[in-house]
């Protein structure tokens, strides 16, 4: 008859006396191995030039292609990096890389770990959302409805082709009483609008605006805006000016607007880590970092790696932020409750 072979513990435990001898074997082997501190010299530097990257992100330059920016845009991916570099230092045996892993793990952890924490709380007066509908959406009454199902009193769309104009309003029309579109967005919302304008962010046609929501609980300045996209291109690397020009001007809209409750709702085609939406997020605060629950991420639908769709406040209380199921288009859109 087979025997079990366990031992006993001081507290009267059983312990496995197999598992224990494998793991026996295991630290005896790396004893007796004189390389382990010299090999995996080459993983320890990529851990290394990892952190470096992400404590340094602010100081890459962004005069070869933007790469500072390229860099802050998919900074929280670096993560993924230290599982991988992980596997290899454990293949290798080499304890110099194990230990250098240390930093890496705990730099992401101290900038995005706080990120899957729940930070959601109760309450809230007010339910925003927004969503790049993309201009080739096939079926963009349908994204309308999908979207107006969250239950936002204040809903924006970019995106919109000027033949749809009147498919979206049509859509939303029996939700939402009050509308405004400028250029290629819109908002619509259950509370009376007023003074809805263009805002110019030095496209040469409109892409931004503003409003004033008249809530139960007073007025609020909602601004909706469409950054240009960013581009990689093979001579040019990560070109991103016209979004740089177009972001500082909309942050000295933001500035200089006297209403102080602000709502901002829109695709910024770039990530609150990004240097160039400073003008922006130095004076405002993203739901989704103070009220949200993991990353957010809204692009690209099919498979999200970015937030570059972002519900910003300033002199507003957010309460919860979430991203909506996807729908015709290639963003996710996003929604937040705020206390105004």
């Amino acid at each position: 008859m087979a025997r079990a072979y366990m031992t006993e513990t001081g507290d009267g435990s059983a312990e496995d006396e197999r598992t224990r001898s494998r793991f026996r074997r295991l630290l005896d082997g790396w004893r007796g191995d004189r390389g382990i501190w010299r090999r995996g010299l080459v993983l320890t530097a990529i851990a290394v030039v990892i952190t470096l990257v992400m404590i340094l992100h602010s100081h890459i330059p962004n005069s070869i292609g933007n790469l500072g920016s390229l860099s802050e845009t998919f900074l929280p991916w670096l993560g993924v990096f230290v599982p991988v570099l992980l596997g290899f230092a454990l293949w290798r045996r080499s304890a110099t890389a194990l230990i250098a892993l240390l930093l890496p793990t705990i730099v992401w952890l101290n900038m995005f770990g706080g990120l899957f924490t729940d930070k959601q709380s109760a309450g809230g007066n007010l339910v925003v959302a927004t969503h790049n509908v993309n201009a080739e959406n096939p079926d963009p009454a349908a994204t309308a409805r999908q979207v107006a199902a969250s239950g936002a009193q204040v809903l924006a769309l970019e995106e919109i082709p000027g033949d749809q104009v009147s498919t979206y309003k049509k859509a939303l029309a029996d939700l939402y009483p009050y509308h405004s579109v400028q250029g290629t967005v819109g908002l619509w919302s259950k509370y009376e609008l007023s003074d809805s304008r263009p805002v110019d962010i030095k496209m040469g046609w409109t892409r931004a605006m503003r409003s004033t929501v008249k809530t139960p609980t007073g007025d609020v300045a909602v601004y909706v805006a469409h950054m240009p996209s960013v581009r990689v291109k093979l001579n040019a690397g990560f070109t991103a000016n016209q979004r740089d020009n177009s972001a500082y001007t909309l942050g000295e809209a933001i500035s200089a607007e006297p209403n102080k409750k602000v709502i901002l709702l829109g695709d910024l085609n770039g990530t609150m880590n990004d240097r160039s939406l400073n003008n922006i997020t130095a004076q405002m605060r993203s739901t989704q970092g103070a009220a949200g629950h993991g990353y957010g991420f809204t692009w690209p639908a099919g498979f999200p790696m970015a937030r570059i769709d972002q519900i910003m406040v300033k002199g507003v209380q957010p309460k919860s932020s979430w991203t909506l199921p996807r729908t015709g288009s290639d963003h996710l859109p996003i929604a937040a409750r705020l206390q105004v």
